[in-house]
């Protein structure tokens, strides 16, 4: 009996070692960016992503509704922190490449490479997550968290604002 015991305990407490994942999450990474010299993270109000100037159709604004928040960590590119800039690219393609990050698209613009990623379901995402890179510019990611938010209408979204830089500027302290 005192075997079986045993056997119990050591096959539980191996099934719950087994359970805990070494993987880092991308909400740690964002915790951490803070106290790291040389980056710059904030959270981003979504009325500061429409300007007065921007027609954006009932759906865009209905997609904005269902984001609740923007979260932001970038890493300035500089002469003298190459090494930090590449640890930190490497770091964002492994979190991002853990399987609960699903690849939405992928391109170049302006020199920069974007990767998008989702999480939740196709037709209901919870998280958007877009990571970009350049070696002028830096590398950063941005995090939309929301509920509900239909994969299709949050491009269209993304397609349609114009990121008013003078409130994004208040809210992060003129790092821009």
């Amino acid at each position: 009996m005192k075997k079986l015991t045993t056997l119990l305990s050591f096959t539980l407490v191996l099934f719950m070692a087994m359970s805990c994942s070494n993987n880092k999450s991308l909400q740690s990474y964002l915790v951490e960016s803070q106290e790291k010299d040389g980056f710059f993270y904030g959270d981003i109000p979504v009325s500061s992503l429409m300007t007065t100037k921007t027609k954006a159709s009932e759906e865009v604004l209905e997609t904005m509704k269902s984001i609740k928040k923007i979260n932001v960590a970038f890493l300035k590119k500089t002469a003298d922190n190459n090494e930090a800039y590449e640890k930190e690219k490497k770091e964002l393609n492994g979190i991002l490449a853990q399987e609960d990050y699903k690849n939405l698209m992928t391109m170049k613009t302006k020199g920069m490479n974007v990767k998008i990623y989702y999480t939740g379901d196709t037709n209901s995402i919870d998280e958007v997550i877009a990571f970009g890179y350049n070696k002028e510019a830096g590398v950063g990611v941005a995090r939309l968290l929301g509920e509900n938010m239909n994969p299709a209408k949050v491009i269209e979204m993304m397609n349609s604002i114009n990121i008013d830089g003078d409130n994004i500027e208040k809210s992060f302290g003129s790092f821009f």
